[in-house]
C-alpha cells in the first residue's frame, strides 16, 4: 500500500519519484517554481500580427478534442496547449514566417498534446494526434474561423507527430517528413519546450540544446511568465482557458 497522501505536491512527488499517472498543478509546487524564477533576459518587443492574435483568441478548445478528459485540466491539458499556441506564434513572428505558416504552427501547437493517454513519458502521443488531426481537420480548422488545405494538414500533421522525436533520433523517414514542414515543425518544437517551466524538476525545463530555433533563448522570460501568471489564476479559481487568456492578455498577445 502507497504512503504517498493524497495532499502530496508536484515538487514532492517528482523529488521521490512517484508522479502519477495524472499531474495536476497545486499550489506548493507554483510557489517553488516561482521561488526558482531564473535569471532571464528580458522578451524582446511583442507584436503579433492581428492573424495570430485573432487565432489566440480562438483558443478556448473543447474537451472531447482530448483522448481522456482528464488531461483536459492536467499538465498536459488545455493550458499547455493554449500556452504553445502562444509561444508558437512569437517564434513564428521572430522567424519571419508568412502568415499560412505561422498559422499552421499556431494550429499544430495547439493540438499537439491531445491524444495523450497519460502525463508520463507517453510515447508516440505525437504520432496518435497526427492521426487525429488528419482525421479531425475541417474541425479544427472550423474552430479557428479557417478552412483546411490538403497542404496545410499535411504540414500540420507533421509537426504534430514529430513534436515528440528528438532530432538525433529522427529515422530517415523522419527526416523526409520534416523537410516537407521543417520551419513549421521547428517553432512548434521549439514553442512546446519552451512551456516546460510548468514541470517540477528543474532537469526537465527548457533547454536550447534540444531545438533549432535562434529566438528560444530570448522568449525563456515570456514563457516563464505566461506559466507563472496562467496558473497562478487557475489555482485561485479560473477556468483554465480564463486563466491563460489572462496571461495572454497581461502580455499584450490577445
Amino acid at each position: 500500500m502507497s504512503t504517498t497522501p493524497l495532499t502530496a505536491s508536484l515538487i514532492d512527488l517528482a523529488a521521490r519519484g512517484q508522479l502519477p499517472l495524472h499531474q495536476h498543478m497545486d499550489h506548493a509546487t507554483i510557489t517553488w517554481i516561482s521561488d526558482h524564477r531564473p535569471d532571464l533576459l528580458p522578451p524582446p518587443p511583442l507584436a503579433l500580427r492581428s492573424q495570430s492574435k485573432e487565432l489566440l483568441a480562438h483558443g478556448v478548445l473543447p474537451t472531447w478534442w482530448w483522448a481522456d478528459s482528464r488531461l483536459y485540466t492536467s499538465l498536459h491539458g488545455v493550458r499547455h496547449a493554449m500556452r504553445t499556441a502562444a509561444l508558437a506564434a512569437v517564434l513564428a513572428e521572430a522567424s519571419g514566417l508568412d502568415d499560412a505558416d505561422t498559422t499552421t504552427a499556431i494550429l499544430a501547437a495547439a493540438v499537439h498534446d491531445c491524444q495523450r493517454r497519460h502525463d508520463q513519458d507517453d510515447r508516440g502521443h505525437g504520432a496518435r494526434a497526427a492521426i487525429w488531426l488528419a482525421a479531425n481537420a475541417d474541425t479544427v480548422w472550423v474552430h479557428f474561423g479557417l478552412t483546411a488545405s490538403p497542404r496545410r494538414i499535411v504540414q500540420a500533421a507533421t509537426a504534430v507527430r514529430l513534436h515528440d522525436v528528438p532530432y538525433e533520433a529522427f529515422t530517415a523517414d523522419d527526416q523526409a517528413d520534416h523537410a516537407r514542414a521543417d520551419r513549421i515543425t521547428d517553432v512548434v518544437k521549439a514553442a512546446d519546450a519552451l512551456d516546460r517551466y510548468r514541470l517540477p524538476k528543474l532537469k526537465w525545463w527548457p533547454d536550447a540544446r534540444y531545438v533549432r530555433e535562434p529566438g528560444f533563448d530570448q522568449l525563456r522570460a515570456l514563457a516563464f511568465e505566461l506559466v507563472l501568471v496562467s496558473e497562478r489564476a487557475y489555482l485561485a479559481g479560473a477556468s483554465g482557458t480564463a486563466a491563460v487568456r489572462y496571461a495572454l492578455a497581461e502580455k499584450g498577445l490577445v
